[in-house]
């Protein structure tokens, strides 16, 4: 039976193993001395608070043993604990240390829920979190990546794994199963196939641990996207053919693609979005709609019906049920 205990005992962590032991030095040594000395020490409570006293090298001088056992219960409990209750200090020192390396490192586990997961780290994972965070202090940020040593950011809302994204264990340390949504972003140490091949591998494996999470997938070719879609992307972002379109204007257009940019830039702190049709709108057309909306300072520039998306559609085109509309709003 001790034997056993004895084992349990030495898995508890060094921390809390010193620590039951200096207080158990403590306890021994306040109950013996009020034994050993019980004119000096009427109470037990004396004792202990002269045990405590004594082995925090703090002396206060309301009680000392005035025999030689006494003194000599005094010596071993000043040799005994001061020496745990410095290694204990010691140690929580350094579990605390520890414990920091690992969690700037990302080898801790993450436990916060309803947080925003970025796999990859690039620019454009750099310009969406450095948004996220300017839009939303409060926004949790987890970034997964496999090639950085630490965490880049300081911020407390912004955490960091360290691994391969589409290992299991690296999504359950970013707590895969309670995160909002997901954004994978294209490895840019691979060339494009095999780039777009680690966004659906790990798009499946996201989608396996958890199939509910909202995903948005980085894709930079265009026979991937079925794939991506297959795999189960909710959203699937293709950088090089949104950049080609920006390159097509400045060739047709000269400095469209300054101008592109200041658009979208301005555009940081509004928010372009999905709104479902509300029944009373029903019937009206798209030019009825706009001007009732703009007088909410509502801008409506597209309609979105089932899987075909109408951007600036014909003034006279109806709004039907389970229409969305997509507006831009303050």
């Amino acid at each position: 039976m001790f034997e056993h205990v004895y084992h349990y005992f030495l898995r508890w962590p060094l921390v809390l193993r010193i620590l039951i032991i200096a207080v158990c030095a403590i306890c021994i040594s306040g109950i013996t001395i009020t034994l050993v000395e019980p004119e000096t020490f009427p109470t037990i409570g004396d004792g202990l608070w002269w045990a405590i006293i004594t082995a925090s090298t703090v002396g206060y001088g309301d009680y000392f043993p005035i025999t030689w056992s006494g003194r000599i219960i005094a010596v071993l409990l000043i040799l005994m604990g001061a020496g745990f209750l410095s290694t204990y200090f010691v140690s929580l020192a350094a579990s605390a240390v520890k414990t920091q390396n690992a969690h700037l490192e990302g080898r801790r586990h993450f436990h916060g829920k309803k947080h925003v997961i970025i796999i990859g780290w690039n620019e454009r994972a750099k310009e969406l979190i450095d948004h996220l965070s300017s839009l939303d202090k409060s926004t949790i940020i987890m970034l997964v990546d496999a090639t950085l040593e630490r965490n880049p950011y300081n911020d407390h809302h912004i955490h960091f794994v360290r691994g391969v994204p589409y290992i299991d264990e690296t999504l359950r340390k970013a707590n895969i199963h309670e995160a909002d949504i997901a954004v994978i972003t294209s490895d840019q140490n691979k060339n494009e196939i095999h780039a777009d091949m680690s966004s659906v591998l790990t798009l499946l494996s996201i989608k396996g641990l958890n199939p509910n999470l909202y995903c948005v997938v980085e894709i930079l070719t265009e026979q991937q996207v079925v794939n991506a879609k297959r795999a189960g992307a909710d959203e699937v972002v293709q950088t090089n053919k949104q950049t080609s379109y920006v390159l097509l204007n400045s060739i047709i257009s000269h400095g469209m693609s300054g101008a592109i940019l200041t658009m979208l830039d301005n555009l940081k702190g509004s928010k372009i979005r999905l709104m479902e049709a509300k029944p009373e709108w029903y019937g009206y057309t798209f030019q009825q709609l706009n001007a009732e909306l703009l007088e909410k300072h509502i801008l409506l520039f597209g309609i979105k019906k089932g899987e075909d998306t109408f951007v600036n559609p014909p003034l006279h085109k109806r709004i039907c049920e389970n229409d969305e509309l997509l507006i831009l709003e303050d």
